[in-house]
């Protein structure tokens, strides 16, 4: 009965009206916030990560559900893949710091191949124009360990150098399936090497 309830929660959160989140050719916010990778605290900031190459910064709704795992498990999958065309990976959570230590160095998720970034306080997602919703009185991952912060939708962005924004994926508008913002986010950054 709770996986019901965490469904039907995350089922509202997809389904909620969108803002009119950032498009394609808008400048993308710029942020800094505290990460882990593998399990290893840092501070992240885009505008680094953007010095290097395309970035891709993916919102998803919350560590060990469903969704976010199989997203999380295919970027692992390639993140060789994003580096060999010389772009960055973030996920962006409202999950906390503590969380996202124990999914970032988890071998069936992040497995320490790219970096999740904390957003509790909603400011990266509201700075992207993304819709949030609070957890339903307790929603449960599938750990079966209590659900307490915000919701983020799930949104996939492709950043050039440039800072302006390449691609945006959403789950509402494309009915792409978590691990086709993966696939769909790989095929774009290929194209910006190539150039």
């Amino acid at each position: 009965m709770k996986p019901v309830m965490l469904g039907l929660a995350l089922a509202s959160l997809l389904s909620a009206p969108a803002l009119a989140a950032l498009k394609v050719g808008d400048a993308a916010p710029d942020f800094t916030a505290v990460a882990s990778l593998g399990g290893k605290e840092f501070t992240f900031k885009l505008a680094d990560a953007l010095k290097k190459g395309p970035t891709v910064v993916y919102f998803y709704p919350s560590a060990y559900t469903g969704g976010c795992d199989l997203e999380a498990h295919t970027f692992a999958e390639n993140a060789d893949k994003f580096a060999s065309a010389g772009a960055s990976i973030i996920g962006v959570s409202g999950d906390n710091l503590e969380r996202l230590n124990q999914f970032a160095a988890d071998p069936a998720f992040c497995a320490g191949k790219f970096p999740i970034a904390s957003d509790e306080k909603l400011t990266v997602a509201k700075s992207y124009k993304l819709n949030t919703s609070a957890a339903r009185a307790g929603a449960k991952d599938v750990r079966g360990i209590e659900i307490n912060h915000a919701f983020i939708e799930r949104v996939t962005y492709v950043i050039g150098k440039d800072h302006k924004i390449v691609a945006v994926m959403s789950s509402n508008d494309d009915k792409l399936t978590p691990d086709q913002h993966v696939d769909k986010s790989l095929e774009i950054v290929k194209k910006i090497a190539a150039k």
